[in-house]
């Protein structure tokens, strides 16, 4: 008798997108256009290898976590002034060729690495801290690419915080990795020596 096979499985549908990608121009985005179209719509956008990314807003639980973290980096850094915090509304130019200039939802970068003088509109190196808190609508490819981008960078210490399963995979260089629970408290390491904060008071 011929063999029966089952239908395959059907694939599951592919998530929402976190961000919309607008059509490139004649000439490749800059950082002026960057810097122009978020003035003009007060939109957040990032351009991710030459590619202009509009991002989606942040909701309400993705918001008052990156406010807890923010306030516990703040306390930290008036007792133990090492550097200096970055909000989310913040770009970094991760590389000039191809250009890529990301907006992670919290950064740190230590005093020794700032450049003195006048700023440029995006300090043209990776974070020594980046705190990411995941969307629902962000896939495992969006945020894995994140974290290539950021390592690659120079990046020592990255947190992605996963609200709905309330924990944290930490990233380090030379592919450290680790996961923190809701129980457990997170480690500055040596790039915030001495900065710990309870996934409970995040989370609570």
């Amino acid at each position: 008798m011929p063999t029966i096979t089952a239908p395959p499985a059907p694939a599951p549908p592919a998530p929402p997108s976190d961000y919309s990608v607008l059509p490139a121009p004649a000439q490749a985005w800059t950082e002026a256009d960057l810097l122009r179209l978020g003035h003009d719509d007060h939109r957040q956008y990032e351009l991710v290898r030459g590619e202009l990314r509009q991002m989606s807003p942040a909701n309400s639980v993705h918001g008052n976590l990156e406010f807890r973290f923010a306030v516990a980096l703040g306390k930290y850094l008036e007792q133990h002034p090492l550097g200096e915090g970055y909000t989310g509304d913040t770009g970094f130019q991760l590389s000039a060729e191809p250009l890529t200039i990301r907006s992670p939802d919290l950064a740190f970068i230590r005093t020794e690495r700032l450049p003195t003088g006048s700023r440029p509109a995006f300090l043209p190196l990776a974070p020594d801290l980046v705190i990411e808190i995941v969307s629902p609508s962000e896939s495992a490819r969006t945020i894995a690419e994140k974290v290539s981008d950021y390592l690659a960078a120079g990046t020592r210490l990255l947190w992605i915080v996963y609200p709905e399963q309330q924990h944290v995979h930490e990233y380090r260089a030379a592919h450290a990795f680790h996961i923190y629970h809701a129980g457990d408290t997170l480690d500055g390491r040596d790039v915030l020596p001495g900065f710990r904060f309870a996934l409970a008071a995040l989370f609570g």
